[in-house]
């Protein structure tokens, strides 16, 4: 059985994609989580994960012997070795589409993930309007997200997933749209229905059910709070 080695899921929006993209499939994993006790060298969570990724991150996808990490590369393994599945969209132009805004997430929005990191537990709207107000390039961010997430939407009937059905990009978007809630970031009502549909997809509701119930309160993840 496949065996995925994630971080806490109140947090970890890397280990986040492949989960929800495993579970929304129904693909059988085995999950094995390695709680963020620090990321120095020779912390626990260090020591663990370096023994099944030489990059020392999670996520980490395990299929016997073959060890896969990276997001992207996790979900072209999967997609290939599931293609039943269609984890990416049917159509090539879609397909190609998806694989653009799935590489523009993996390596973009920068400003949005620093100023804004996952914390699903959480609700700051006060935080969020003070990086709305100061961050032009959050601002820029959330503008990009919703132009591109609107013409892709439009294409496909507006009012399912980016592609139709739930794909490999709805995965990748999934710890967007917990930022943009957690923080309450201004967007339009077509982008908070996305939000919504994408929120109450059985696998990404799963994982939020999970990270609720973690009650595993890391400092070093919360700048902005001393406390629950």
């Amino acid at each position: 059985m496949l065996k995925l080695y994630i971080g806490n899921k109140n947090y970890s929006s890397w280990s986040m994609r492949p989960w929800v993209l495993l579970k929304q499939a129904q693909i059988p994993f085995e999950e094995v989580k390695l709680r963020f006790d620090s990321f120095e060298a020779g912390s626990a969570f260090k020591t663990a994960v370096n023994a099944v990724n030489p990059v020392g991150k999670v996520p980490a996808l395990l299929d016997g012997d073959l060890a896969v990490w990276d997001t992207l590369a996790i979900a072209e393994y999967l997609a290939e070795q599931f293609p039943d599945k269609h984890l990416w969209p049917l159509d090539k132009a879609d397909r190609a589409r998806a694989r653009s805004v799935c590489a523009e997430m993996h390596s973009g929005f920068g400003a949005l993930r620093s100023h804004c990191p996952m914390n699903i537990e959480a609700r700051l709207p006060q935080v969020g309007q003070l990086v709305w107000r100061d961050q032009h390039a959050v601002r820029a961010d959330v503008q990009r997200l919703e132009s591109m997430w609107r013409s892709l939407l439009e294409v496909h009937g507006g009012k399912h997933f980016l592609f139709g059905q739930f794909s490999i990009a709805d995965a990748f978007f999934a710890p967007v749209c917990m930022r943009l809630k957690t923080y309450a970031l201004p967007v339009a009502a077509d982008t908070a229905a996305y939000i919504e549909r994408v929120s109450q997809a059985p696998g990404v509701a799963a994982w939020i059910s999970d990270a609720l119930a973690e009650h595993d309160f890391l400092d070093f993840e919360e700048p902005y709070r001393v406390g629950r």
